[in-house]
C-alpha cells in the first residue's frame, strides 16, 4: 500500500488552484477579442480564425504543463483544459492540433510518464472535438463541462498507469495526484465555459441594448427624415440621437458640408463648415461601413481646440452612393467601444433606409402630380375643341344657350388649371363631372341622359381629383358615341360592407373581353382614356385592394365600379392609411 504525503498533496492542490487565474485570463482574452469571439458563437470561423486558436489553446496547453507541480519525476497539471476546450470551441483540427502542441511539448520533457500525457493530451483534444458536434459550448451546461473534465482526466491517468514504467511509481504517482488534478482540471474547463457564457450574454444584452437604442432613434426620428437631409432635419435627429445614446456628441454631414452637431463642443462645429474628409476615409467608410478614430489628433483641425477625443464615422448611403456622414463622439481618448460602433452601424443605417424612402416618396408623389397634369393635358385638347364647335353652333341657334356652356367651360377650366389638395369632396368632383355633362350633352342633343344618385352623406367623402370625369369621358367616347339613338348613363354610390361604392353604368356598345383584360393596363395609344390613371391613383392613395373594376358585354353596356374606403383618415388634405 502507497502511503499518501499530506503535505505534497494540499501544496499541489494550492498550485492547481492558482493556475485557475491564468485559466480565467485565457478566456477573458477570448471573450474580449470582437472579432474573433462573434465567430465562435455563430460557428463560422475562418482559416486564419482557426490557426489562431490553434496556437491559443496550444499556449493555454503549454501554460498548464508549467503551473502544475513537478512531482516524482513528473508534472501534475492543468494541460488538458486547452486541448479540451479547443475542441469544444473550433471542433476537430483546433482541438486535435492544439492537443498535438501540448501533448508534444510535454512529450520532450521527458520523464516516465512522457508517452502516456502526450496521448492522454491530444485525446482530450479529441474529445472535445466530438462533443463539439453533439453539445455546442453556447449549449453545454456547467455540470456537462465539469463531467467531461472528470472523463478526460480519468483516462489520463488510466494511461499513466499503463504505458508508464515502472508500474510502481506510476501507481503511487497517479494515487498522489489523481483527486487534486481530476478537480482542477475540470473546474478549469468548468470555469472556461462559465466566462465564455457569461460573455454570449453579455453580447445578447449589448445587442439587445443596440436594438433597442436603434429602434428608438428610428421612430422618433422618422418625421423629420421624411424632410429629406438638410439643416433643420439634421439638427432635430442629431438632438434625438444625443438623448437616447450615451456618447458626448453627435454630427450629421451631407457629403460635403456639415449639417448639425448636438453636444459637447457645439462652440467648435458650426453647420455649412466644409468637411474634410480624406479618399481613404471615405474608401472605408463605403467598404467597412464604419471609421474609428480614438484619438484627438484624428478628429482634424477644428477638434484640436474642443474638449471631444474621440469619433465613430458611419455612411448614410442611398443606393450605395454616400449621401452623408453620421458621426457619434465620446469626450474620453479611446472611449469608443463595441456598443458605440454597433450603435452608429444600425443609426446609420436605419437612417439611410428612412430617408431613401422620404427620397421615394417625394418621387412617388412628383410623378403622381406629373401624371395628373398629363391627364388634364390630355382631356383639355379634343374636349375644348368638340366644346368649342358646340358653343359655337349654339351662338348662333340659341345664344342663351351658348352662353350658359360658355360659364360651365369656364368654371370647369378654372377648377382644372388651379392648384388644389391632392384630394377634394364628392360633391366638387360631381360638380365638375356635371359642368362637363352639360356641355357633352349639348353636343349629343336630345341622344343623352345622366341620372347622378348617390347617397347625401357621401358627399363631403375625400377622393383624388378627376376621378369621375374620365369615367364618363370613357363612357361618352368609347361607348355611346358609336351608338344609334338614345344613350345613358347612372352614376351611383352607395355604402358595401367596408367599402363605399361608386358605379358607373352606361348602355353602349360594350367591351370585347379581348379589350376588357387589358383596359386598366399602360396604354399609350390613346383608348381608354384616363381609365388606368384614374385606377392607379386610387391604389397609390388608398391601398392596392381598392380601384376599378370593369364589367361589360357587347351591344348591352358598360359597369365601372369605383371601390374605395369607406372610412378614410384625412389630414391635411392628404389620406392616412
Amino acid at each position: 500500500m502507497v502511503e499518501l504525503n499530506n503535505e505534497l498533496l494540499i501544496e499541489l492542490l494550492i498550485s492547481l488552484i492558482k493556475s485557475m487565474a491564468v485559466v480565467a485570463l485565457f478566456a477573458h482574452l477570448l471573450v474580449l477579442d470582437t472579432k474573433i469571439f462573434p465567430q465562435l458563437i455563430n460557428r463560422r470561423a475562418k482559416k486564419e480564425t482557426k490557426l489562431f486558436l490553434i496556437l491559443f489553446f496550444g499556449a493555454l496547453s503549454i501554460s498548464g504543463t508549467y503551473l502544475g507541480a513537478y512531482i516524482y519525476g513528473a508534472y501534475a497539471n492543468i494541460r488538458a483544459i486547452g486541448a479540451i476546450v479547443g475542441g469544444l470551441l473550433g471542433g476537430p483540427v483546433v482541438g486535435v492540433l492544439a492537443g498535438v502542441i501540448g501533448g508534444g511539448h510535454r512529450y520532450f520533457l521527458g520523464g516516465f510518464t512522457a508517452l502516456p500525457c502526450a496521448l492522454a493530451t491530444i485525446i482530450a483534444g479529441l474529445i472535445g472535438a466530438i462533443a463539439y458536434y453533439y453539445r455546442p459550448f453556447n449549449k453545454i451546461s456547467l455540470k456537462e463541462s465539469f463531467f467531461l473534465g472528470v472523463i478526460v482526466l480519468v483516462i489520463e491517468m488510466l494511461l499513466v498507469l499503463l504505458l508508464s514504467d515502472p508500474y510502481e511509481q506510476a501507481l503511487k504517482l497517479v494515487l498522489t495526484i489523481f483527486l487534486p488534478m481530476v478537480l482542477s482540471n475540470a473546474f478549469g474547463i468548468t470555469l472556461f465555459i462559465h466566462v465564455l457564457h457569461k460573455g454570449i450574454r453579455r453580447e445578447e444584452e449589448l445587442k439587445a441594448l443596440e436594438v433597442y437604442s436603434s429602434l428608438k432613434i428610428a421612430r422618433k426620428t422618422l418625421s423629420h427624415s421624411q424632410e429629406g437631409l438638410n439643416i433643420d432635419s439634421a439638427k432635430k435627429m442629431a438632438d434625438i440621437i444625443l438623448e437616447v445614446s450615451e456618447v458626448s456628441a453627435v454630427e450629421i454631414t451631407d457629403d460635403k458640408f456639415l449639417l448639425a452637431h448636438s453636444g459637447l463642443g457645439e462652440g467648435y462645429y458650426f453647420s455649412g463648415t466644409p468637411i474634410n474628409l480624406t479618399e481613404s476615409d471615405k474608401e472605408v467608410l463605403m467598404n467597412e461601413g464604419v471609421l474609428v478614430n480614438n484619438n484627438k489628433e484624428e478628429l482634424g483641425d477644428i477638434a484640436k481646440c474642443c474638449p471631444l477625443k474621440s469619433a465613430v464615422l458611419t455612411p448614410l448611403k442611398e443606393d450605395e452612393e454616400l449621401i452623408g456622414i453620421l458621426k457619434l463622439y465620446k469626450a474620453d481618448k479611446g472611449g469608443i467601444n463595441n456598443l458605440d460602433i454597433e450603435l452608429a452601424r444600425g443609426v446609420s443605417e436605419l437612417l439611410s433606409t428612412q430617408l431613401h424612402i422620404s427620397s421615394l416618396e417625394k418621387e412617388a408623389k412628383l410623378k403622381a402630380e406629373a401624371e395628373l397634369k398629363a391627364l388634364q393635358a390630355q382631356i383639355r385638347p379634343h374636349f375644348l375643341f368638340n366644346a368649342l364647335n358646340t358653343i359655337i353652333f349654339f351662338c348662333r341657334t340659341d345664344p342663351n344657350k351658348a352662353r350658359k356652356l360658355l360659364m360651365s367651360l369656364a368654371k370647369l377650366l378654372r377648377k382644372s388649371f388651379k392648384e388644389e389638395n391632392d384630394l377634394i369632396s364628392l360633391e366638387d368632383e360631381l360638380e365638375d363631372t356635371c359642368d362637363y355633362i352639360a356641355i357633352e350633352k349639348a353636343r349629343f342633343e336630345d341622344d343623352l341622359e345622366v341620372e347622378v344618385d348617390i347617397d347625401k352623406e357621401f358627399l363631403k367623402y375625400k377622393l383624388p381629383r378627376f376621378t369621375l370625369q374620365p369615367l364618363v369621358e370613357n363612357s361618352l367616347r368609347h361607348g355611346l358615341a358609336k351608338k344609334q339613338g338614345m344613350g345613358r348613363i347612372r352614376i351611383l354610390g352607395c355604402r358595401a360592407e367596408d367599402n363605399f361604392i361608386i358605379k358607373m353604368l352606361d348602355d353602349g356598345i360594350g367591351i370585347s373581353d379581348d379589350k376588357l383584360r387589358n383596359l386598366l393596363e399602360d396604354d399609350e395609344s390613346g383608348k381608354g382614356i384616363g381609365l388606368s390613371n384614374v385606377d392607379k391613383r386610387i391604389k397609390r392613395v388608398y391601398g392596392k385592394k381598392y380601384g376599378l373594376e370593369v364589367n361589360s358585354k357587347v351591344n348591352q353596356g358598360t359597369e365601372i365600379i369605383v371601390k374605395l374606403p369607406l372610412n378614410p383618415k384625412i389630414k391635411e388634405g392628404r389620406y392616412e392609411r
